[in-house]
């Protein structure tokens, strides 16, 4: 892991972003911490300073390209360069298409698809004249695989899994062998966006698995920073687990009441546990 230049992570003010951004700093990364709440992401970026490290607070709604690419402009002015940056950004609107209307349909796919790639394209041009960086995109298992409950929030993440392994195929075929981009997919993470889905039945399918926490997924990113990745999931059975779904689409299609009423029952079960403590 290079110790040296600029990390910047979006969604930063708190959940996984603050965790991945606290990490880097402890790491030796001048981080750039962003988030739509200006003032999240300050007390983020002190919380870094505080603990010895160096860090930027920054407000950055990702649905604007331009701002993305401010952010990287100041990344280099306070680091020296960008060597990384953390697409972490993200929200969930739960429920079938036909019963979000436009504006949350729109919402969804302006913050984690479009705002992942407003970040990935402001990454690459201050990453491509250096030849050299790393960006990591957050999506998701449902970026791998259909999700009842879910299909817009896990539509957004399949193009984000397409947008990072094209992207990547594109910068191999241009002679860039020292920029990289993984695409993590974690399983269902227990962060203040699941925490408000406890009692939600269509978000039954992010309990489906053993619930993640935000250290378990900043453990994988700082590892991809060691060691790229293409496509990293997590835990690694359950992304074997959903590709054999995706193999045999009708036999999952058949399961998928099933695997709901179990889905379903973890969930009740977390939010017992939650509430006994």
């Amino acid at each position: 892991m290079s110790l040296h230049g600029g990390a910047v992570v979006t969604g930063a003010g708190r959940g996984l972003g603050k965790e991945v951004a606290v990490r880097l700093g402890a790491a030796g990364f001048h981080v750039i911490v962003t988030d739509v709440d200006e003032a999240a992401a300050q007390d983020t970026a002190a919380e870094i300073t505080r603990r010895g490290g160096r860090a930027t607070g920054r407000r950055l709604d990702v649905r604007d390209q331009d701002a993305a690419r401010d952010v990287a402009r100041v990344a280099v002015e306070r680091a020296g360069s960008v060597t990384l940056w953390v697409n972490n950004a993200g929200i969930l609107v739960t429920g079938p298409v036909w019963d979000q209307d436009d504006a949350q349909r729109r919402f969804m796919f302006e913050v984690n698809a479009l705002g992942t790639m407003h970040g990935t394209v402001a990454a690459l041009e201050v990453m491509r004249p250096a030849h050299r960086g790393h960006i990591i995109n957050v999506a998701s298992l449902a970026g791998l695989v259909s999700v009842p409950g879910e299909g817009v929030y896990a539509a957004t993440k399949h193009a984000v899994v397409g947008l990072s392994t094209s992207t990547l195929a594109d910068l191999r075929a241009a002679g860039e062998r020292d920029i990289h981009i993984s695409c993590l997919c974690p399983d269902g993470m227990w962060t203040p966006m699941l925490h408000d889905r406890l009692d939600d039945p269509s978000a039954s399918m992010s309990f489906s698995g053993q619930l993640l926490q935000p250290t378990d997924v900043a453990d994988a990113v700082l590892a991809l920073v060691d060691r790229p990745r293409p496509v990293l999931a997590l835990p690694r059975w359950r992304g074997v687990e959903v590709r054999l779904f995706d193999l045999f689409p009708g036999l999952a299609m058949r399961a998928v009441p099933l695997v709901v009423r179990l889905s379903r029952v973890q969930q009740r079960a977390a939010a017992r546990r939650l509430r006994r403590r």
